[in-house]
């Protein structure tokens, strides 16, 4: 069965900012789109008010998906797209609906003033149990399009992409998480930004004077594990530009700082079928809430 990009729709201007960007994401990977609406059943009490039935409100939910896919056949033609309405809670049909999907695109509300996102329950459930990538996109220019801007301070989409960035642990680096990134970037036709950072092991921080000579060597290292675990890669996709960034410090900071310059930042979910449950680590629930630019979180073992 095709794999689709699947976007879920609720209305706002977020949803139709995802719906743009998974509409360009399926061009690039010259697959079909697919707009997912879930209709919540509205309680019995509420469904026996006059302005507020049942039948209202499923009219209402028909309309979003239907009136969103009339815009994107008319940005974007030849694109094959499609609708499906579900009923049932938001979260789990959309968790649901990510298991055929190669992608499960989501909209996510900007943080006024702080320039991040403000992730609801819906979104945070689908990054936590879905076991395909997920994208949180917001609203808002940088959302809307990833090219660099044109000499008019407008983007667009004769200049190039903006680099595609990766948060990486070479400590426990995935391979799916690796190649996602690369393959984000050569469809852009953009350069990958590898940001790694890293902070020294306890025994040699607690009680200690700053010390340059092991600091350097400790960034040495690091830089050298970095370049070790990317060298197949570049063999792998050679038309792509890697910078490769070691940098001392909280990754969660150094991912948020690069996300102003990036089309797309890219950050691992490990799976948890345990009973602990599904979890989003705290370097990936930073970026979440703080990056400017759409974040896939690619699920790995």
């Amino acid at each position: 069965m095709t794999r689709t990009v699947t976007v879920g729709l609720d209305g706002s201007s977020e949803s139709r900012a995802a719906a743009e960007w998974a509409a360009r994401e399926a061009q690039l990977l010259g697959l079909p789109l697919k707009l997912v609406h879930v209709w919540e059943p509205v309680p019995a009490p509420m469904a026996q008010a006059p302005l507020l039935g049942a039948e209202t409100h499923q009219h209402w939910a028909e309309r979003i998906p239907r009136e969103a896919a009339e815009g994107v056949r008319l940005r974007h033609p030849g694109l094959d797209v499609a609708t499906e309405q579900l009923s049932g809670r938001p979260a789990d049909m959309l968790a649901d609906a990510a298991k055929d999907a190669e992608l499960l695109v989501l909209g996510s509300r900007g943080l006024s003033g702080i320039g991040g996102f403000m992730v609801g329950s819906v979104a945070l459930s689908a990054v936590a149990h879905a076991e395909r990538p997920v994208v949180l996109v917001r609203a808002g220019e940088q959302a809307a399009d990833e090219h660099e801007m044109d000499p008019a301070g407008i983007p667009s989409a004769v200049t190039p992409f903006r680099p595609v960035v990766l948060g990486l642990d070479v400590e426990s680096p995935d391979e799916e998480l690796i190649e996602f990134a690369f393959a984000a970037a050569a469809r852009r036709s953009t350069s990958l930004r590898v940001v790694h950072a890293w902070n020294p092991p306890p025994y040699y921080a607690y009680g200690l004077s700053v010390d340059l000579e092991l600091h350097g060597e400790l960034a040495r290292r690091e830089a050298t594990t970095l370049a070790e675990v990317l060298r197949p890669w570049h063999k792998k996709f050679p038309d792509v530009e890697v910078t490769e960034e070691s940098s001392y410090g909280s990754p969660g900071n150094h991912l948020v700082d690069a996300s102003r310059e990036a089309s797309l930042v890219v950050v691992g979910r490990r799976i948890r079928r345990a009973a602990l449950g599904a979890h989003i680590g705290p370097v990936t629930h930073a970026v979440l809430h703080h990056s400017t630019a759409p974040i896939a979180v690619v699920p790995h073992n």
